[in-house]
C-alpha cells in the first residue's frame, strides 16, 4: 500500500475517534426535576396548576439555554401524580429517586409531603415544597427540606389574630379534615386563638373524603358561637360552607388557603361569600413579577393561574440557582448550596432560614363577595 495512503488513512482514523471523544465530552447533559402533586381526585385542578407553574419554568430555562459546568444543560421535567395520598406520594418518592432526579418540586400536600421527605433525605435530594405549610416538614432535621411558602406557624395566627382584631370574634367552632394539612392549620389557629383570649367551644374531626357535615354543623349551631374555622381542602370545605348556610348558621366561616381558591364557589354557592380564607402567600397581583407571569401562564396554559403555580414556577429557579452557583447537577452540590440561597423570583426575595423555611414569608386575607375573591389584608411574617 502506497505510504502516504497509509498515512492518510491513520490520520484520518485519529482525527475522527479524536472529534468523537470531543463531542462526547462536550455532549449536551440532561437533568431531570422531579414534580409531584395530585393530578386525580378532588384536589387535581390544584395539582394541575402547580405541575404547569414547574412546567412553564423548565421550558423557559431551556429555551433561554443552560450552561452548568461547562456544558449545554437541558431540564426534563419528571412529572408524577401522588393523588394525594400519603402511601402513593412514598411510591412516587421512591419512582423519583429511582429515575435518579437532580431535584424534587414537591409534594402539593402537607399529608404527602412529609412522608415522602424522608425518601428524598436519605437519597440526599433537595425538596423544595412549593405548597406544603404544615411546619412539621421542615422540622424534622432533614437537610434537604426545603419551602417557597409561608407555614402554618404563620398562617393560623395570621387568621386567628384578624378574627380577634378585626372581626372582633369571642367564641369559634373549629373543625378540621384529620389530614397533616387540616389539622395542623387548625391546631395553630386554636393556639393563638385562645392566646388572643376568644373561647375555643369546640373542636371536631373529620375526613378529607366526607361530604356530609350537618350532625357536626347542628351541634355546632346549638352552641352558638361566632365563628367556626375550618382547616381542610375546598373538595370537603365548600359543602361544608354550603351546609352551615342551609342550617341557618350565621356565624364566620373562617379557613386557610385549602378553600382560598376560585373554585370555593363552585363548591359552596352563595355561601361562598360568608368565607373569610388565608394564602400562605402574597396575591398573584401583588407579587413583584406576578403580572408578567400571569401573561406566560396564560398564553402557554391558554387558563388563568389558580394557586399554586407561582410557587412551583420560582423553586424550578431556585433549584437552578443552585446549580449555577454549584456549577454542578450533582444532587451532593446542588444540595450544598441551596443554604446561600437569594433569589428574585415572582414572588420575591427568596431567602431560608436554617430549617429551609422562607425568611420572611407573606400571609393574605381574603372574603368573597359575588363569589370572587377579594383581598382585606397581607401580613409579613
Amino acid at each position: 500500500m502506497n505510504k502516504n495512503l497509509t498515512f492518510s488513512l491513520r490520520a484520518a482514523i485519529c482525527g475522527l475517534a479524536g472529534a468523537a471523544v470531543f463531542g462526547a465530552a462536550h455532549a449536551d447533559q440532561i437533568v431531570r426535576i422531579g414534580e409531584a402533586a395530585p393530578i386525580t381526585g378532588p384536589a387535581s385542578y390544584l395539582g394541575k396548576d402547580t405541575e404547569n407553574g414547574a412546567r412553564l419554568a423548565v421550558e423557559e430555562i431551556n429555551h433561554e439555554g443552560l450552561v452548568i459546568g461547562g456544558q449545554k444543560t437541558t431540564l426534563v421535567l419528571d412529572a408524577q401524580d401522588d393523588a394525594g395520598d400519603p402511601r402513593q406520594a412514598t411510591q412516587v418518592a421512591q419512582k423519583l429517586v429511582d429515575d435518579k432526579v437532580a431535584a424534587m418540586v414537591g409534594h402539593m400536600q402537607s399529608g404527602t409531603t412529609i412522608p415522602a421527605s424522608k425518601i428524598y433525605s436519605d437519597a440526599g435530594i433537595v425538596q423544595v415544597s412549593p405548597s406544603a405549610t404544615n411546619p412539621a416538614y421542615t422540622l424534622q432535621g432533614f437537610k434537604t427540606t426545603y419551602r417557597v411558602v409561608a407555614t402554618d406557624a404563620q398562617q393560623g395566627p395570621s387568621l386567628a389574630d384578624y378574627a380577634d382584631k378585626t372581626l372582633k370574634v369571642k367564641t369559634v367552632a373549629i373543625v378540621d379534615d384529620a389530614t397533616a394539612y387540616g389539622q395542623g392549620l387548625a391546631d395553630q389557629f386554636e393556639q393563638r386563638a385562645k392566646a388572643d383570649g376568644m373561647q375555643v367551644l369546640s373542636h371536631d374531626h373529620t375526613n378529607d373524603q366526607a361530604t356530609d357535615f350537618r350532625a357536626i354543623l347542628t351541634r355546632i349551631k346549638g352552641e352558638k358561637p361566632d365563628a367556626i374555622m375550618y382547616g381542610g381542602l375546598d373538595a370537603t370545605g365548600g359543602p361544608f360552607a354550603k351546609q352551615a348556610k342551609q342550617l341557618g348558621i350565621r356565624a364566620r366561616i373562617i379557613a386557610g388557603d385549602g378553600l382560598c381558591a376560585d373554585d370555593l364557589a363552585k363548591l359552596a354557592g352563595d355561601a361562598a361569600d360568608n368565607v373569610i380564607c388565608s394564602i400562605a402567600g402574597a396575591p398573584l397581583e401583588k407579587m413583584p413579577k406576578g403580572a408578567g407571569y400571569t401573561a406566560r401562564y396564560i398564553k402557554r396554559f391558554g387558563t388563568h393561574p389558580v394557586l399554586n403555580s407561582p410557587f412551583a414556577y420560582d423553586a424550578v429557579y431556585v433549584i437552578v440557582d443552585a446549580m449555577k452557583r454549584a456549577q454542578s447537577i450533582e444532587p451532593a452540590k446542588i444540595l450544598a448550596a441551596m443554604p446561600a440561597t437569594d433569589y428574585e423570583g415572582v414572588l420575591g426575595r427568596i431567602q431560608f432560614d436554617a430549617k429551609g423555611d422562607l425568611r420572611h414569608g407573606v400571609v393574605s386575607i381574603y372574603k368573597y363577595v359575588d363569589g370572587k375573591q377579594t383581598l382585606l389584608d397581607d401580613v409579613t411574617q
